[in-house]
Formats: structure tokens, sequence, C-alpha cells
């Protein structure tokens, strides 16, 4: 395991998030979006396996991190709202479920809108009643708490107004992020941490990225003022996050490896 923490209130560790002994109730927030099963061409992970094995590891981890978590920490967790992709499967309803049977509490749901219908390949019956598909170009970030929605001590909130106002509107809208330009295969925009950090968490909590990829959400927990701690299984998004990372932040520390 290598752990990387050359900026300060951050720290990168390269391990299987499911493997990484991280302490209990350590963290406020989780910002995060697991691989999708949709096929993407990643170095380690498998994202094409059976809808199956994926809702089983999908409740392995959400049971991990709900260990990590506080009482009254939250998770905001990007997923699709369905797939079509090796079948038609109701991926937000699904997770959703299986969130609350391993112990996560439903706080609500926030439709993202990325205005890309670019993905749009498939009709199905055209022009036709036979078998249309019907595909919303939508993602959602679900919101999850552990045990308590308010928070049990008071911090201080870095919202403005207008923020408040405009993110407590449950339909988000703005666009994605370049694969291209991040060199990552399932990047988001920087706009979705910032959004889940600065209104779900206090200055000076702890955020946690267990699937880090590029680094976003470390990247915006810093410019924030949070602590950030990722986890990423692969060598080549590790290295990627602290490229674009050491980009953003002041540097200082060191990159080690070894058990921690």
């Amino acid at each position: 395991m290598q752990v990387w923490d050359r900026i300060e209130k951050i720290k990168i560790y390269r391990a299987d998030f499911l493997e990484l002994e991280l302490p209990r109730e350590s963290v406020d927030l989780i910002v995060t979006s697991p691989p999708y099963n949709v096929g993407i061409d990643y170095n380690v992970h498998n994202d094409a396996t059976s809808y199956e094995q994926y809702l089983l590891w999908s409740r392995k981890w959400l049971k991990k991190a709900l260990d990590v978590i506080k009482d009254d920490g939250r998770m905001c967790l990007n997923i699709p709202l369905d797939k079509n992709k090796g079948g038609q499967q109701s991926v937000y309803a699904d997770i959703t479920h299986i969130a609350k049977e391993v112990g996560w509490k439903y706080h609500a749901t926030i439709i993202w809108n990325e205005g890309n219908i670019s993905r749009r390949t498939a009709w199905g019956s055209w022009l036709s009643a036979s078998a249309p598909y019907v595909i919303a170009p939508v993602e959602v970030i679900v919101i999850l708490y552990k045990k308590y929605w308010k928070k049990r001590t008071k911090g201080l909130s870095d919202l403005s107004k207008e923020e408040f106002v405009e993110w407590t509107n449950g339909l988000w809208t703005f666009s994605g992020e370049s694969k291209k330009r991040v060199g990552h295969p399932a990047p988001f925009p920087m706009e979705l941490p910032k959004r889940c950090i600065k209104l779900f968490s206090y200055v000076g909590d702890v955020v946690l990225d267990p699937f880090l990829g590029s680094g976003t959400t470390l990247i915006m927990a810093h410019k924030l003022d949070r602590v950030g701690i990722g986890v990423e299984i692969d060598e080549e998004y590790f290295k990627l996050a602290i490229e674009r990372i050491e980009k953003e932040c002041i540097t200082t520390g060191r990159l080690f490896d070894g058990d921690q």
C-alpha cells in the first residue's frame, strides 16, 4: 500500500477500500461515484461483471462506508438512474434499497442534469410501440446518513444565501467533465463535489472519497478548507490524482510506502 500526504490536510491511499483499515466513525461526509458496471475500460477494476455480482460488491462497500462514517455523517452517492447496457436495470432503486438494508438512512435524491443527450444510441423499436427504449439523460446523487440527519455539534458553514437557495432545489444542471481533458475514463466535474461539500459539511470536516479516481473530490475539499481522504486501487489513477492535486495545492510533506 502507498500513502501520499504531501499536502496538508490531504491523504491518499493506494488500496482497495474494502481491505483498507480506516478509523471507525471518523468521517463527516463521503462524496463519491463508484464504478457503474457499464463496461468502462478501467486498468484494474472489472466494470463488466454480472448485475448480481455488482450489487453484491455494492453491498460490501456500502457496509464498509457505514463503519467509517460518524453517527451524524452523510454520504453523497453519484450513481446512474438506470442503465441499459447489458440489459435494463434499475440501478438507483436497487442500490438505494441495498444502502438502507445495510443501515444507511435515506434523506433525499438530487437529479443531476448534465445537459448531455449525446449518449443516446438506442431507440428500441423506432417509431413503434413494439419495444421502445425510454432513457433519461440524467444521473442522481443520493443523500444518505447514518443515524442523525441534524448535526450534533455546531460548525462553520461557508454557504452563501444564493448557493443555499439554488442547491436545495433538487434539480442540478451543469455540464459533465471531459474524459480526454482529465485523462480518466469517468471523471466528474468540480461543481459536483463543490456543491455537496458546501451544502452537507462544515469547514474543517473530514471528507472521504473511497473511489477517488482523478482526485476531484480532494481538490475541492482542499479548496473549501476541509480534510480530504481518498482511496484509489489503481496505480495509474492514484498517480493522476496526485498530479492534479499538486497542480492545485501547495506542496509540503512526503510520499511513503507501508501500512499506516
